[in-house]
């Protein structure tokens, strides 16, 4: 190498080492300012997971009105899924659902669950906050149905007579109703039963009271429908997502036990009505404390915990969580929409009795005890997903095995599901639940109107046995 060439080289080399330090002082510039920024950091990660259900929500009811129907009317799904629905993750083949998004501020509305003594059903209305503020249906009501005054948070009228008045504490309102559905063969009953519920504006129902409301009975072309409300979610600038939820805080208000936490968020600009006005630095910090957020929940949830026998129960504040701010986040983020455990609980399973991951490779049984079915008043099953959460798809087109089903019993009273992915011999098909070779999968178990044992753990699921 000649000299010229050597001192270009060095001259160089100096530039780089000059850039590398430069990155150095910039990079240690920032982690100082952040360490500064600690608490707005810390503050950042509890005000997304407490404002997150909130934001969901809204997504959601934007998006029901793209690809399902107007607000303020019934939708009413007239069939189960099947193994090529992706619209929503683990879907039943247990009920058929009628909902509705309601704006609390056109109301109050009239909702009558007309008397029904054939099946099993509940229609929970969630708060903006996926708090279930009331659940008429059967195990509140019996088989009398009933007659419903729907009012928001500020509305002052006198409730007719004959109406029992349901407060909401938000203007946003979700009904998402379930009614027992025993096989495709069922459905002309159960749409006889969803075609007797009804919502109308309270004027309507006082001028004619006999008469009906409007409802939605499918789904709007593919190409109207936007992006899911989960991507969407994870796709919102930090900006955005807050200045949405300050807005949303108005007419949604916070509990009277969400003071402590509001005045947090106070402390990083946010509060209702005010969005956040933040410089640079501020921004960085919310946005990372975010960011932790969404990595410590997804890191979580792939930790699961409690398990007995390898099933894990939900949590027995679902839908009424009080101030447990990040276990109502964690459900909004994997199960928006869930029903108080009263009304129906949904233990999963995904490993053997051994701890080992469910595959379809293998055959498994699960062994009830004679005397020893899941405790219901209702009825129960147990549901297979593949690793998408979604239906496993199967000649039979069979999704779910329950008490409604012509399973076959063993001699001594006991059952046995058989989950595997080629169909068992003689009548023990009656009892195959399809798995698909070589995948993985996990299963759902429904109790439906639990019992107390079911409901307090002196009764649970017993442990998936593998056979091969």
């Amino acid at each position: 190498m000649n000299p010229s060439a050597e001192v270009l080289s060095s001259r160089r080399l100096s530039r780089l080492q000059r850039s590398v330090l430069a990155l150095m002082i910039l990079a240690a510039a920032i982690g100082g300012a952040l360490y500064v920024k600690v608490d707005k950091i810390i503050i950042g990660a509890e005000a997304y997971l407490y404002g997150y259900p909130l934001v969901i929500m809204d997504l959601t009811r934007s998006n029901a009105g793209l690809t399902i129907g107007p607000e303020n009317q019934l939708y009413r799904v007239r069939k189960f899924p099947d193994a090529r629905f992706r619209e929503v993750v683990r879907p039943n083949a247990d009920t058929l659902y009628t909902s509705a998004f309601i704006d609390m501020s056109k109301g109050p509305w009239v909702f009558e669950l007309p008397p029904n003594n054939q099946r099993y059903e509940v229609m929970p209305f969630m708060d903006a906050w996926t708090n279930v503020f009331a659940a008429p249906g059967t195990r509140t009501l019996g088989t009398a149905g009933g007659r419903f005054l729907l009012a928001g948070p500020t509305w002052q009228g006198q409730t007719p007579a004959g109406l029992t008045l349901l407060r909401a504490p938000t203007q946003m309102v979700w009904l998402i109703g379930r009614t027992q559905t025993n096989g495709i063969t069922d459905y002309p009953l159960v749409h006889r039963l969803q075609d007797g519920i009804t919502l109308r504006a309270l004027s309507d129902w006082q001028a004619d009271p006999a008469g009906g409301g409007k409802a939605q009975t499918g789904w709007r072309p593919a190409s109207a429908r936007p992006m899911p409300p989960i991507v969407q979610m994870q796709t919102m600038s930090v900006e955005s997502f807050f200045e949405r939820l300050a807005l949303l805080m108005v007419s949604n208000p916070p509990a009277a036990v969400d003071a402590p936490v509001l005045a947090r968020l106070a402390r990083i600009g946010i509060a209702p009505g005010r969005p956040p006005t933040w410089d640079l630095l501020d921004r960085w910090s919310v946005a990372l404390g975010r960011w932790i957020a969404d990595y410590k929940v997804t890191r979580e949830l792939k930790k699961p915990r409690n398990l007995v026998r390898g099933w894990q129960a939900p949590p027995a504040m679902l839908g009424n969580y009080g101030t447990s701010y990040d276990i109502r986040a964690v459900v909004a983020m994997i199960g928006l929409g869930a029903n108080l455990p009263q009304d129906a609980m949904y233990p999963q399973l995904q490993v053997d009795g051994s701890g080992q991951s469910l595959d379809g490779s293998h055959r498994y049984r699960l062994h009830f005890k004679a005397g020893e079915l899941p405790p219901v008043n209702a009825f129960w099953s147990v549901t297979a997903y593949g690793a998408d959460d979604f239906f496993i798809d199967n000649p039979l087109h069979r999704y779910a095995l329950g008490d409604r089903d012509p399973l076959l019993f063993n001699g001594d009273g006991s059952l046995d599901l058989l989950l595997q992915p080629t169909a068992p011999e003689g009548d023990k098909k009656r009892n195959w639940l399809p798995v698909r070779q070589g995948q993985p999968f996990l299963l759902m178990a429904r109790l439906y109107w639990p019992k107390a044992p079911a409901l307090n753990g002196q009764w649970g699921m017993p442990a998936l046995e593998r056979l091969d």
